[in-house]
């Protein structure tokens, strides 16, 4: 695609955006006044088994994570729509997904924590998820230095109060306008399609977590640790099964809550059939909505 006049360098803006959702960008023009939210609980228990039988062999550690991450990019590519943003009350799309999460270097009250973003492929499919996510986060577990964001953050913090409010002011105009350097943006987690933080590996269980006004992410989710749970399925019948709980908040401006509510069924759809994630995700899948 030919950039044009209002592009950005990782995004091309939408000129046709309807009349509804143009006015939606000056009623809330802050992400935080456009925050909706969603609480979902979802059965895993297909997964749990298709991730034992694919650590069968030893090769890798699929973990519950991994499958999620492929979830959701799989569920971006074909919803489109999640992967807009709004800045500067202007509506953008993005060029590729973006995946973010902290990581904790330790387990303990005073460990660090690091940034890390993922950007999935059409050429990739579960396993190749996995095998391009695990050693990256056994790096960044080990690593003191090198992660660009975290030494410009230790950087600035030891700027003076005046200094530091007025690179925030800088911080805030170049974000508007498009104009924040690409070394930044491209390595902060306030810019990814989506934040995914897996509280279910520190024994918590799924929150609500605010969206920043600063950046153009749109999309949070957490996730709650696996537990069991009495449910029924769809023929009246009872039975124990391993379910996890999500919270996702959205920014409700890029898409409407008919969207949303697809997009999620599509995300059980896959837990359910978790087959599906060996498929690469420029590969088409049928999904009735």
């Amino acid at each position: 695609m030919v950039r044009k006049w209002g592009d950005r360098y990782d995004a091309y803006r939408i000129r046709d955006i309807d009349g509804l959702h143009f006015y939606m960008a000056y009623l809330m023009p802050k992400r935080t006044e456009a925050e909706v939210y969603i609480n979902e609980k979802i059965d895993v228990t297909e997964l749990l088994s298709y991730i034992k039988e694919k650590n069968q062999s030893g090769e890798r550690k699929v973990t519950l994570f991994h499958c999620i991450i492929a979830a959701v990019a799989r569920t971006i590519k074909m919803r489109p729509l999640l992967n807009r943003y709004i800045s500067g009350k202007r509506y953008y799309m993005r060029h590729e997904i973006s995946m973010g999460f902290t990581i904790k270097k330790k387990f303990s009250d005073h460990s660090e924590e690091t940034l890390m973003i993922y950007r999935p492929k059409d050429s990739e499919n579960l396993c190749a998820i996995t095998d391009r996510i695990s050693p990256k986060v056994t790096e960044a577990k080990r690593e003191n230095k090198g992660q660009s964001v975290d030494d410009i953050l230790n950087i600035v913090k030891k700027l003076p109060k005046p200094l530091m409010n007025l690179f925030m002011a800088f911080i805030n105009f170049a974000d508007v306008h498009g104009l924040m350097p690409k070394s930044f943006s491209s390595v902060d987690t306030n810019y990814c399609t989506v934040l995914l933080s897996n509280l279910g590996s520190i024994k918590c269980d799924a929150v609500y977590h605010h969206l920043n006004n600063m950046g153009t992410n749109g999309i949070v989710i957490t996730i709650g640790e696996i537990h069991k749970e009495m449910m029924i399925d769809e023929n009246g019948n009872q039975d124990i099964r391993d379910v996890i709980n999500i919270g996702v908040t959205l920014d409700e401006r890029i898409a409407d809550g008919f969207y949303f509510a697809r997009s999620l069924k599509l995300i059980k759809h896959l837990f359910k059939n978790p087959a599906l994630l060996d498929k690469t995700l420029g590969e088409e899948i049928d999904f009735e909505f």
